[in-house]
């Protein structure tokens, strides 16, 4: 059987095609204003790059802050249950997902078979999401790519307290006023994400092997944060933000479950 996923987040489409339990390949494009075509593009020019023909695929599931925009989709699953089964696939005895996207950040407990036994989400708040981080990065005049790098030269990570974007802005500021490093701002802002990520993760019993998913997996100063405060060894995918689209693919192997 071959199926696709198409992951609709809030920055960036990402789609991945599964035949018979074995991943072909991904792609990932910024989304754009245009949410159907942005999803249409990303899917098309993975199946022209693996010679594909759309008609060969049996079925396209959607995940997403975006999900209901792709059309071409059989059917949207929460993004909660695609990570889950993305995860499982390349870790089937991955326990705990943690995962930080652009809009959100969860962390979910998995059983045995990949499915969600629990979880907690923050989706009504920037702070502690990609989105939190771009606010910051520009804040510090810095090249969010940098981050990770800059963070782990800290002597001292600055102390952040908010748990709002606007207001951990207005610290960033004091502190920039204040003439703290860079270096020690940067790592204070990524132990304010891991302090937010981290209690979530304790709330689902984050068991090991804990699995770090989305865009901000990439950050090492992140993800060196969140090591510290949940005292767990985090591991991270290769290509962390396709998981959900990774997923999705899997499950719509499995439609007729649903």
């Amino acid at each position: 059987m071959l199926t696709a996923g198409i992951d609709l987040g809030s920055t960036t489409v990402k789609s991945a095609i599964v035949q018979d339990g074995v991943l072909l390949g991904t792609k990932t494009s910024t989304n754009g204003f245009d949410l159907k075509k942005a999803s249409q593009d990303v899917y098309f020019r993975l199946l022209s790059e693996l010679d594909i023909k759309s008609n060969a695929v049996d079925r396209v599931i959607s995940t997403g802050y975006g999900r209901k925009n792709v059309d071409i989709a059989a059917k949207s699953i929460t993004e909660i249950s695609c990570h889950a089964a993305g995860v499982h696939f390349l870790r089937p005895d991955a326990a705990t997902v943690i995962d930080i996207g652009g809009q959100d950040s969860k962390a979910i407990s998995i059983n045995k078979h990949g499915k969600v036994a629990n979880f907690v989400m923050n989706d009504k708040c920037a702070a502690g999401t990609g989105r939190f981080l771009e606010v910051m990065a520009r804040s510090l005049e810095t090249e969010l790519d940098e981050f990770g790098r800059i963070s782990l030269q800290a002597e001292k990570p600055a102390s952040i307290n908010s748990l709002c974007t606007v207001f951990a802005e207005s610290e960033v500021i004091s502190l920039i006023a204040k003439g703290e490093s860079k270096e020690n701002i940067i790592a204070g802002i990524h132990f304010s994400i891991a302090g937010r990520t981290s209690a979530m993760a304790r709330n689902v019993g984050h068991t090991p092997p804990v699995i770090m998913t989305g865009g901000v997996a990439k950050n090492i100063g992140v993800l060196k944060a969140l090591e510290s405060k949940t005292g767990q060894e985090i591991q991270v995918p290769e290509a962390p933000q396709i998981i959900g689209a990774l997923g999705a693919a899997v499950l719509a192997s499995q439609f007729e479950k649903f």
